[in-house]
Parts: C-alpha cells; structure tokens; sequence
C-alpha cells in the first residue's frame, strides 16, 4: 500500500506544470503550401479544402511499463487543421493530398472522446492531470513541440482504385521523416469528399523517446494509433 501511494504522488506531481507555449495556428501554417494547389486548381484539376469542423482524427496513445495499471490510455483531437487533395477526373495516380496538424491545438482527453473510444480508455481524467499529461506530451523529452510543432502527411504516390485507393506517404514528424502505406477509404463527388483510413507510428521510428517515469515502471508504449475521418469540399466554394 506504502508503494502505490508513494507511485500516486509521484504521478501527481508529474501532472501540476503549466502547458507549453502557445504557437502559431494551423491555418496560418497552411499558407506557404495553399498556393501549390490553388495553381492545379487553375489547370482544371478539382481541389478540395478539408473541413476540421466536419471532420474527425482521434490519436490514441497506449500506457505501458511494470505498473502500466497506475497510467492512462490518452485520447487525443485535432479540432484544428489543415489539409488539401486534388483529383483530376477520374486518374486516381494523379490524385494528391496533404495534411499538417499542429500540436499546439490538440485536445488531450476529451471527456466525450474517452467515453466514446471506450474499455480501458474510458474515464474523465481531472484537469491538473490533462494539464500534465500536455507538459509531458508536448514538452522537450518528448515531441519538443516550440522546435517540432506539426505532423505532416503528404501523398507521394496513389494506387488501386476507386473507392478504396492505397496511398504511398510521407510522414514528417519531429524532423525525421518515414514513408508507408494506407488504405483509404473514399467517397466524392464534384462538390464534396470523404476520406477515412487509420494509421500505426511509431515514436522511435522518428527519433522520439517515449515518455517513462520510475525506471520505467509507468510508460507510453511505443505505438501510436491515428484514426482519421476527414470531409473536405470544393475549393475554392462557389
């Protein structure tokens, strides 16, 4: 009992930080790419600008460690972001997107999230521990977000086919970036589109060190799940 106690203070006192600087917005960050698709949109080729408010991308970050019992699965939002795809008619390997979260505008805990996600993610978690678990997430031992403070995800190539096309991407997070594989799942039309697809980083693939307490009796696994439901409409709208 003397032992528990003593991890609970600890992990208290791991959660009372202030949280990180903020920094600038998502949409000020799309402004050095939005002209790269505003020029295919000159050519004919239809752009779509994807919506935050209508779309949806959960990260979920797994406890870990000897004691992993005394941790917290997060659950994770981005209600502000920025992306882009251009499709020219119906060549899919000439489609292309882009996507870039920043960190600064991400949601860690949502009670209505944690509720949905559900099992051992469920749970409303107290303010001071969302506050810490920010520190710990956004701060320099981990994702160093005032010098990394976006994920980008980029299409290098696309194949398959309608609707369930397999995108190549470049993922660049914490200034190292890896290439991989997704399936997505697509619905459009000339006004509207709909992507949905889910992808597995791992943090030491990117140079991360995932965060550890007590000789790494508590931790965050390695594996990080991102879950994506994105809705985008014609760009520029009529």
């Amino acid at each position: 009992m003397k032992r528990a106690a003593a991890l609970a203070l600890l992990l208290l006192a791991a959660c009372q930080a202030p949280a990180p600087r903020p920094a600038p917005t998502s949409e000020a960050a799309a402004t050095d790419w939005a002209g790269e698709y505003d020029r295919l949109r000159e050519t004919g080729t239809a752009v779509y600008r994807v919506d935050p408010a209508a779309s949806d991308i959960r990260i979920h970050v797994y406890r870990g460690g000897r004691a992993a019992k005394l941790g917290h699965n997060h659950v994770l939002s981005a209600p502000d972001f920025a992306g882009y795809a251009a499709i020219d008619g119906e060549d899919l390997t000439s489609a292309r997107f882009e996507l870039r979260v920043r960190f600064d505008a991400l949601s860690i805990d949502d009670p209505a999230l944690r509720q949905d996600t559900g099992g051992a993610f469920a749970g409303v978690r107290s303010e001071s521990d969302i506050t810490g678990t920010r520190r710990n997430m956004l701060g320099p031992r981990v994702l160093d977000a005032d010098h990394h403070p976006e994920l980008r995800i980029r299409s290098l190539r696309i194949e398959g086919d309608w609707p369930l096309p397999i995108a190549r991407v470049a993922i660049d997070w914490h200034g190292v970036t890896r290439e991989q594989d997704v399936l997505l799942q697509v619905e459009r039309n000339d006004a509207q589109l709909r992507a949905r697809g889910s992808l597995v980083l791992r943090q030491t693939d990117y140079g991360i060190t995932p965060f550890t307490i007590l000789g790494g009796a508590i931790a965050v696994q390695d594996a990080v799940a991102v879950r994506f439901d994105l809705q985008a409409r014609r760009w520029p709208s009529d």
